[in-house]
């Protein structure tokens, strides 16, 4: 079972989470004084991806507004896979000019689980994304996930059920409840930001390590599905 991380703030953040067993982590960018927790900026989340280097999966979360300004920063910043979650949403025309841009990034689409639409809001995302992500979606946070909160897994096993392409499971996860979303959902992956994540006042931190370590350990003792 992969494990995702979130957001990751400094390298030595990162390295601590690979150290701790994290598969994936994930920087989301941003400007300055931006809406999302967690954000960086394009400078510090290139420093984090050279000091992870080959150790993890490197996963850019971007919140560009446009499809030139994404894939601009994609083809600068290199990762292994883009994250499209926030208010921009993918298409097949952008797969192909992120293809040609930067051809070895793969393209990952959240898909936000309210109701059963979400089914098939994932089989069209999966007709041209490498994977996707099913999150829940915040009041207060612009686009899909960082609500902190589980959504209906029985509507996220129908996911992984109907579509052909790796299914990352978020939404509230945490070392208290990740083993029984994997034995529901039965996802390829799980990812992990607000309950690994050290919060006060309403804002997440940093990461508690020791949480990232739990989470990791009991997600790496199930297998893969697809």
């Amino acid at each position: 079972m992969i494990t995702q991380i979130y957001s990751l703030q400094s390298a030595q953040e990162a390295l601590d989470c690979v150290e701790a067993g994290a598969d994936r982590i994930g920087v989301l960018t941003e400007e300055p004084g931006g809406p999302y927790p967690c954000g960086v900026s394009r400078e510090t989340c290139r420093e984090i991806f050279d000091a992870v280097g080959k150790r993890a999966v490197k996963v850019l979360i971007s919140t560009r507004e446009t499809e030139d300004e994404i894939i601009e920063e994609a083809a600068d910043l290199r990762p292994d896979v883009l994250h499209l979650c926030a208010e921009y949403r993918g298409n097949p025309e952008f797969r192909r000019k992120l293809r040609e841009k930067a051809p070895d990034v793969l393209l990952m689409e959240a898909v936000g689980v309210m109701d059963e639409s979400a089914i098939e809001d994932a089989v069209y995302r999966a007709s041209y994304a490498d994977l996707i992500l099913l999150d829940t979606i915040a009041r207060d946070v612009p686009g899909i996930g960082a609500a902190g909160i589980p959504h209906d897994w029985s509507i996220d096993r129908r996911i992984v059920e109907a579509v052909n392409v790796p299914v990352i499971l978020a939404g509230g996860l945490g070392p208290d409840n990740v083993a029984e979303a994997i034995e529901t959902v039965h996802p390829f992956g799980v990812d992990s930001l607000t309950k690994t994540s050290v919060r006060k006042d309403g804002r997440l931190l940093y990461k508690d390590i020791e949480k990232v370590r739990e989470f990791c350990r009991i997600a790496h003792s199930y297998g893969n599905e697809k």
